[in-house]
Formats: C-alpha cells, sequence, structure tokens
C-alpha cells in the first residue's frame, strides 16, 4: 500500500486558554470530598428510611453512593465537567491548549485530546494495576505452598483469589484496546485524532477509578464470590461485595464508550484510499472486538444494576427465597462473560498477523479469511454462554447446542491460525524479539485451544468443571494469548511510542525466561486438576503438594521475568537513553513513516491510500518518485 500526500491543509483546532489547574490532584481531593459527601448522605437516608442494610447488618447504601460521589468528584476534579458547563454558558467549542500539546509530564496527569497521550496513560495505568493483580496471584501460590498450613486463612485466600480475577480480567478488557488501538488507529487510518477524543481520556480515568475502587474492598472485609460473582453467595456476602459492584460497573461503561469510539473512528475517519479492503488486519481485531464491547457490556452494566438494587432497595432479581433465581446471574453474566474472553483474545489476533509480514518479509497470506475468521468469533461468541453451565442444573436439552456451538466457534479461529501458518511458510523470518513473542503466543493459545475441547463438551466437563484443569485452561488462552501478544506489540511499537530502544539482549533473554516459566506454571496445572483439586478452596490433598510447590515456584519466576521487562524499559531509558530510529523494523506500514517522536497533530497533510497494505517482497518504488509527505507503504 502507498499513501501519499493530499494537499488538505492541517486543520489545527481553535484553542483558548481554558480552565487551568483540573489535574490528577484536584481530582483526588474532589473524589475523597465527594465520597464523604455521599457518604453521609447514604447514613441519613438510612436513618430516616431504617433502610439500606443488607443482610450481613452493613449499610449498602453508605458504600454504594459513596463509590458513585467518589467518582463523580474525581471526574470532576480533572475537568470534565468543564466542557459542557462551557458549552451551556455559550463559549465556543474549542480546545484548551493544555489538553493538545502542553510539554512535560504534566498532560499525563490530566484530561487531554492527544490520543498518543492517553495511550501512555492506559499503558502506566494498566501496567500498574496489572501488578497489583500479579501480586495477588503470588500470595496465592504462597498459601498453596503446603495444604494444611495457612498463611492467611480460608476468607483471606478467598479474596485474594476475588480481586486477582476481577483486577486481571476487568483491567485487561482494555490492555491491548487502551495502550494500542487508540495509538495506532488514528495512524493506520490517516486520522489525525479519535472521532470523541473527551470520550477517549474519559474511558481511561473511569477504569483508574475502577481499580482503586476494587482495591477498598479490603477495608470492607472483601468479597469470597470469585471473580465471576455468584449469587446467592454475593448476596450475603460482605459489604466488600460492592466494591465489586462498583468495579465491575465503570469497566463496564469504560468498555462501552472505548468500543463505541474506536468504531466510530474507524467506520467514519479514514482518510482517502483507505477502503475496507485495505484496512490493516489490526484495524479489523479493533472493529470485531468494538462490536464486543459495545453489545456484550451493557449486559453486564444491567446485571450489576439489578445486583445493586438486590443488596440496596430490597429487590429480588437473584434470591430464590424472595422468587428470585440465582441461576439468572448466571445466564446474564456469562453472556457478557464469554464475549469478554474474546475481547481478551481477538486484539491479540490482530497485533501477531500485523507484525508478522514485517518480520516474515512476505505479504500476509489470506486477509479475507483472517478478517473473517476474527468477525466470525465476535459472531459466534454470543452463541456459546451456557457451556459455563453444564453441570448448574440446566435442562439437559439445552447442552448439545451449546456443544456443538463451542465446537463450531473453534472454527474461524482456525482461520487465524491458518493465516499465521501460511505466512510464515517460506518466509524469510527474523527472530526479533517481537516475532518470539508472536511465535509463543501461537505454541500457547494453540494448546489453550485445544484444552478447551474438554471444557466445550459435556461428558468431560463433568470431571474438569472447576477444577484447576479449567483455570490451566483459561490461563493458557487469555494470558498465554494476550500477555504474549502485548509484549510483542510493547517491543515493536513501544520504541516509535516511547521515542528510546528497549535492549535486544534483554529482550530475548526476557522472552524465554517468561515463555519457560509461563509453561512450567500453567502446564502441571492440568495435572492437579484431573487428580481432583478444586479451584477456590485453600486446602488440597497432600498427594499434590510437590505439583503445587512445583508450580509455585515456577509462578514466582514468571512474576520475575515480568521484572525483567521493567527492568529493561527503565535500564534502556534511563542509562542508554538510545533515540529510536523512525522506522527500525523496515517495516512499510504508514506509523513507521512518520518521525519520531509523532508530531502532535500526527500528519502535515492528510494522506491517501492505494495498494495492498501489505506488500512485502513487491519491488520499491523507483528512485526520484515523489515521497508521500505522510510516510509510504
Amino acid at each position: 500500500m502507498t499513501a501519499t500526500a493530499n494537499r488538505v491543509p492541517a486543520q489545527s483546532p481553535a484553542r483558548q486558554r481554558g480552565l487551568l489547574g483540573f489535574n490528577m490532584l484536584t481530582g483526588i481531593i474532589l473524589g475523597v470530598v465527594g465520597w464523604w459527601v455521599f457518604y453521609l448522605l447514604g447514613g441519613l437516608i438510612q436513618g430516616y428510611t431504617n433502610h439500606g442494610f443488607s443482610q450481613t447488618g452493613q449499610n449498602d447504601v453508605q458504600i454504594m453512593l459513596g463509590y458513585l460521589g467518589g467518582v463523580i468528584g474525581f471526574l470532576g476534579g480533572l475537568g470534565f465537567l468543564n466542557y459542557p458547563i462551557q458549552r451551556m454558558m455559550g463559549y465556543p467549542p474549542n480546545i484548551p491548549d493544555h489538553e493538545v500539546e502542553e510539554p512535560g509530564l504534566g498532560k499525563y496527569f490530566r484530561l487531554t485530546t492527544d490520543h498518543k497521550v492517553v495511550s501512555q496513560q492506559y499503558f502506566v495505568g494498566i501496567a500498574f494495576f496489572f501488578f497489583v493483580g500479579g501480586l495477588n496471584a503470588m500470595l496465592i501460590r504462597t498459601e498453596l505452598l503446603s495444604p494444611t498450613t495457612h498463611v492467611f486463612g480460608a476468607q483471606q485466600y478467598l479474596t485474594l483469589v476475588g480481586v486477582h480475577g476481577s483486577m486481571m480480567m476487568g483491567m485487561m478488557t482494555s490492555g491491548v484496546l487502551g495502550p494500542f488501538a487508540n495509538w495506532l488507529v488514528p495512524l493506520m487510518i490517516g486520522s489525525r485524532r479519535m472521532a470523541f477524543p473527551r470520550m477517549e481520556s474519559l474511558t481511561f480515568w473511569l477504569l483508574m477509578a475502577a481499580g482503586v475502587v476494587l482495591i477498598t474492598t479490603v477495608f470492607f472485609g472483601g468479597f469470597q464470590t470469585g471473580w465471576t460473582g455468584y449469587e446467592p453467595l454475593a448476596n450475603q456476602g460482605t459489604a466488600g461485595y460492592d466494591a465489586y459492584l462498583g468495579f465491575f460497573g465503570l469497566v463496564s461503561i469504560s468498555m462501552t464508550l472505548l468500543g463505541l469510539n474506536l468504531a466510530v473512528t474507524i467506520a467514519t475517519m479514514r482518510a482517502p484510499g483507505m477502503t475496507w479492503s485495505r484496512l490493516p488486519i489490526f484495524c479489523w481485531s479493533v472493529v470485531a472486538t468494538a462490536a464486543l464491547m459495545v453489545l456484550a457490556a451493557p449486559m453486564l452494566t444491567a446485571t450489576l444494576l439489578m445486583g445493586i438494587s438486590d443488596r440496596t432497595l430490597y429487590t429480588a432479581f437473584f434470591d430464590p427465597g424472595l422468587g428470585g433465581s440465582a441461576y439468572l446471574w448466571q445466564n446474564l453474566f456469562w453472556v457478557f462473560g464469554h464475549p469478554e474472553v474474546y475481547v481478551l483474545a481477538i486484539p491479540g489476533f490482530g497485533i501477531v498477523l500485523e507484525i508478522l509480514p514485517v518480520f516474515a518479509r512476505k505479504p500476509l497470506w489470506g486477509y479475507k479469511i483472517a478478517v473473517s475468521g476474527m468477525l466470525g468469533v465476535a459472531i459466534f461468541s454470543f452463541f456459546v454462554w451456557q457451556h459455563h453451565l453444564f453441570v448448574s442444573g440446566m435442562n439437559a436439552d439445552l447442552r448439545p447446542f451449546y456443544m456443538l456451538s463451542t465446537e463450531i466457534i473453534s472454527l474461524p479461529t482456525g482461520f487465524t491460525f491458518l493465516a499465521f501458518m501460511a505466512t510464515l511458510w517460506r518466509g524469510r523470518i527474523r527472530l526479533t524479539v517481537p516475532m518470539l513473542f508472536c511465535l509463543g503466543w501461537a505454541f500457547n493459545f494453540l494448546f489453550g485451544g485445544i484444552s478447551g475441547v474438554f471444557n466445550s463438551d459435556t461428558p468431560s466437563d463433568v470431571t474438569t468443571h472447576g477444577s484447576f484443569f479449567v483455570m490451566a485452561h483459561f490461563h493458557y488462552t487469555i494470558m498465554g494469548g494476550l500477555l504474549f501478544s502485548v509484549m510483542a506489540a510493547m517491543y515493536y511499537w513501544g520504541p516509535k511510542m516511547f521515542g528510546y530502544k528497549l535492549n535486544e539482549r534483554l529482550g530475548k533473554i526476557h522472552f524465554w525466561v517468561m515463555f519457560l516459566a509461563f509453561n512450567s506454571t500453567f502446564g502441571p496445572l492440568f495435572a492437579v486438576g484431573f487428580l481432583g483439586m478444586p479451584r477456590r478452596v485453600v486446602t488440597y490433598a497432600t498427594n499434590l503438594t510437590g505439583l503445587n510447590d512445583w508450580v509455585s515456584v515456577s509462578a514466582y519466576v514468571l512474576g520475575l521475568s515480568l521484572l525483567l521487562f521493567l527492568f529493561n524499559m527503565v535500564y534502556s531509558w534511563m542509562y542508554k537513553r538510545i533515540p529510536a530510529e523512525d522506522n527500525p523494523w523496515h517495516s512499510r506500514s504508514i506509523e513507521f513513516q512518520l518521525p519520531t517522536p509523532v508530531p502532535a497533530q500526527d500528519f502535515d497533510e492528510i494522506p491517501v491510500f492505494s495498494g495492498d497494505p501489505y506488500p512485502y517482497g513487491e519491488a520499491l518504488a523507483p528512485a526520484g518518485a515523489e515521497p508521500a509527505t505522510a510516510g509510504a507503504y
């Protein structure tokens, strides 16, 4: 594909000084104030009505109102109310200078409309909460070093499991689209910005508020339901479960808005010549994922509102004793929960298929097949959710349908692997660090998919359901797929995003330690599950001690491998500080034709696209051809 300069002058938005002084510090201050104001208001409501106490005797009205007030105050302190207030007062829709190209680090701690800054905010913010979730995982494995001697105890162990699962599943829903789609999509389609820049920033700060809300569960007794929050146990839980509801409520709103923004951006803001058949494969993965976010996340929002109502307004959606149904929660949750699995997986497909042609030096094989595979996975993901309920007492006549639908979804997934393997075939492969992580992704995700067959068929699922076998399958599919694709993206696009090179030797050491430790951690858990060890239970049979000790030590090494990546980032930035080349990988995609760092307005002139999106192996343009201002493939 080539991109040539279209003589359209840069449309720099009119700017005004705006209201300064709104940043993360003012957001935290007003968030704390909002919490206490609404918390006290909840106490008054309880006092006047004699209502608000759940079955555990705690005032859930106060807790939920406190979270609501804290989030409103936090967003107001960041400046999100400035724009609508100014518009209502008659001011023109201008973008203040500090939202566009503020120098220094201050722009990373406030509302910004620069999609590149938002992506870097996402990277740091999600990395922090990923560390929190990973630390919980280390504590879980420490508890499981012994089948009888307890470090934390049963209730604290369940809280660790719940916070770990919720933090990872909630935060990593934006683990690819937040840092990478926000940065790449406008560049790849030839746009200077996202369709809704303030909404883009709002999705990030909502996610950060959600992470803080979840951490506060430790002050209210934690929650013992795991990340799925199953009723009716949830309705009997302590006020710590309110943090779970608030966390996923904010995550679901952030997901919906992020998916909507990305979908509208790709649909309406493509540069001339950027037809659907020329759209980079990563952007197609974003389209499929955005569709899942927009359609599935509102189901979670509605489910959580019903759960909040049961705990604060004395409704009975999920209380069997009052005419409700605990199965209703399971069905509604998994209508969201299984598409969410592919919200985590599909962006990884896009990353590896985007990187693969660069290091195989040949065109992406089966472009349309890969696109149809990702769209097929997105569609079929809405028809498989009840395989999570095979042992729940569901109508047995439904099992064959959900067995079939779950097996069928492996077909479009296979299209992606077919494109992957055929692109590698007879390619001139360069085993760079990004390429190594792409190959690691393929191994892990394939192994996870094969192990998933045991969970999709009712007879074998009866044996493995609720065991560590399911947990091993899940981590191979999600962590083995998502995390390895994220690392591939970081080593590939990171120099362009942050402006400095990462150490190649440290990167290769990081890959091999992480790959071997990952498989050494989760591979043995298949055996542990088959031998009967259940999830979320603090004790286990003494004959499984050896396997569990092996897994725990391997998990510590896996955690150290991620610290090695962090060391590489800090070492390369603080000590080496070697500026990144504009195109270190000799890529022909448009983002690598732009200068490093990428200018605030991205393009001097809007590009015009033509030709194949992956022209590797074709003859380059002859010397003397007119270069494209915006870049050329």
